[in-house]
């Protein structure tokens, strides 16, 4: 794309670590007792290893779809929705809805996988901030950012105040996905989505795009990152640009499947069902069907935006269709 121009990016001194877990310390008769945490910070931030690589997965809050099934399609399946939803014993007043964000570092190079919604006035979303400087990250540490797509909960976070939020971080993304949202019309004939929303959702993404342009770096399909530990994959349906990533160190992978699924169990239990925001839904249930299939063959190891916090775990074959396998929480060794 020759709208692009790669840049030459600044470098600070990598920091490392993440903070260090605070002792415990007997309060004196003049001692103040703790803050209140917030109600999130209790479960915000997971470390964990891909191979040599340290990872954080860091929610940026939660949502409830209300209507356990009316975001969901074919609507001629509603009855067998609502009967999964009851067999597991799910909640039926709306769908649960997470955003986690992938964080890794690879050497000096810290990446970040999509950047969650920035601010919002909802108490229930944009806790990235908080968790990075939990983890002991600044923004200014973080040299790679890759979207991958851009819908708000996904791209917002990469904007504040009208500036780059990660002012030292390579922007990456797949040139069909800045292609879509130029067009002189957005094709979205085929999403089933509130229409009434896209002149707004339109403007926001073309001024984000603007805003990071300096930063821009539109990559093709099958780009590899910092000697091959992380690979960008198209994964078109969701978004005409909608993209995956694989992070590999040594023997041990990571697939982030992004929003190939929006639930832990409707898009696994039958991988033809689709959510409303999908752009493509016919293509989006080919993309899901080739990547669930090939990730339970080779029983990778995998990372959803949009499934339980923190968002790793496993697909399993079950019957027609598959079940996502929550990976144990460890804390610690």
């Amino acid at each position: 794309m020759d709208t692009f121009s790669a840049p030459e990016f600044g470098r600070r001194a990598f920091l490392g670590g993440i903070l260090a877990a605070a002792g415990g310390v007997a309060l004196g008769q003049d001692a103040k007792p703790a803050e209140k945490p917030k109600a999130h910070e209790n479960a915000l931030v997971y470390q964990f290893k891909i191979g040599e690589f340290d990872a954080w997965s860091i929610s940026d809050g939660h949502m409830l779809f209300r209507g356990a099934v009316d975001m969901m399609w074919p609507q001629e399946d509603h009855p067998q929705m609502t009967e999964w939803l009851v067999n597991h014993g799910e909640r039926m007043d709306g769908i649960p809805l997470y955003v986690n964000i992938l964080v890794v570092r690879i050497g000096k190079e810290i990446a970040i996988f999509d950047a969650g919604f920035g601010t919002n006035k909802n108490p229930n979303l944009a806790w990235l901030q908080d968790g990075l400087r939990q983890a002991g990250i600044a923004p200014e540490q973080v040299t790679a950012g890759f979207l991958s797509h851009s819908h708000v909960d996904h791209m917002a976070g990469f904007v504040q105040d009208g500036k780059p939020f990660f002012p030292n971080a390579a922007f990456y993304f797949l040139p069909e996905e800045y292609a879509f949202w130029h067009a002189a019309e957005p094709d979205f004939s085929k999403s089933k989505r509130n229409k009434a929303e896209l002149p707004n959702l339109i403007k926001s993404v073309r001024s984000q795009f603007e805003i990071l342009k300096p930063l821009s770096q539109p990559v093709k399909s099958g780009t590899e990152f910092f000697n091959g530990a992380v690979t960008i994959e198209a994964a078109p349906g969701h978004t005409s640009g909608h993209a995956i990533f694989r992070i590999k160190s040594g023997n041990e992978s990571l697939l982030h499947f992004v929003d190939l699924a929006h639930h832990h169990g409707f898009m696994f239990f039958n991988p033809e069902w689709y959510i409303a925001f999908d752009h493509d839904p016919l293509q989006g249930i080919d993309t899901r069907k080739k990547v669930f299939a090939k990730a339970a063959a080779e029983r990778t190891r995998c990372y959803g935006f949009h499934v339980p916090w923190p968002g790793l775990g496993h697909i399993l074959p079950a019957g027609n269709g598959y079940l996502w396998h929550q990976e144990r929480w460890s804390w610690g060794s």
